[in-house]
């Protein structure tokens, strides 16, 4: 999944003088306060962390709050989602006009029906709600389901993504791990069908047009056949 990347830091902690005693559980309530939140300073949001300290010496900042500040370097595993990346999440709820997904069990995301409509309908079966492929039956989006989705924008204060459907490999993504390739050669002949069709449709236009109209090679084609037909 996109958006996850490891960043190395050198950090400056500052901790009360009443925490000296235990510093190294006090460095790691500290770093702990900042889980699961947007941060600014390492633009994203911090999921993991692993700090140690080369020097044991610190320095006292005076003040009308005395504290003293640690060096450390860390190792930061963040979150940083951007517009158009690809993320997965699981499905929580579904409805005739949205869908909710849990991303990495902690950032929520919602999916409108303007953003899914062209590419999936929604269903009851046996009083389960699902979403069933137009261009395939076989690939359903249900509740559990781990799915596959663009993403739009994200609200870095509550962590909550809007998403899309309508990219193509995007779906419920043990279905797409299995049946991508198959699925794209379906769709394609899909496509390569209704182009016949529309140019079909052109050419017999065309056809009762008067001598001057111009034909492409597809419509000639197309008029060799039909030519051949009326000689049968």
């Amino acid at each position: 999944m996109e958006g996850l990347k490891v960043s190395e830091a050198e950090l400056l902690v500052y901790l009360q003088p009443s925490k000296s005693r235990n510093v190294s559980q006090s460095i790691c309530d500290e770093l702990s306060s900042m889980l699961f939140k947007f941060n600014e300073t390492f633009d994203g949001v911090l999921l993991a962390y692993s700090a140690s300290t080369d020097d044991e010496l610190a320095k006292i900042l005076p003040g009308l709050y005395p504290c003293f500040g640690v060096r450390l370097k860390a190792q930061l595993l963040l979150f940083d989602p951007k517009p158009n990346m690809i993320l997965e999440g699981k499905v929580v709820k579904l409805g005739p006009h949205s869908i909710h997904v849990v991303v990495l069990g902690f950032s929520s995301a919602t999916i409108i029906e303007e953003d899914f409509k062209d590419k999936f309908e929604y269903k009851t079966k046996h009083g389960k709600e699902l979403f069933a492929s137009s261009l395939n039956k076989r690939h359903k989006i249900e509740i559990d389901s781990v799915l596959r989705f663009v993403v739009k924008s994200f609200d870095e204060e509550t962590l909550h993504f809007s998403g899309s459907l309508l990219p193509p490999h995007t779906g419920n993504a043990n279905w797409l791990d299995k049946y991508a390739d198959e699925d794209l050669v379906e769709r394609n002949q899909r496509n390569i069908r209704v182009a016949i069709l529309e140019d079909k449709e052109q050419f017999h236009k065309g056809y009762k047009q008067p001598r001057e109209a111009k034909f492409n090679q597809y419509q000639i084609g197309y008029w060799l056949f039909d030519y051949c037909d009326v000689m049968l």
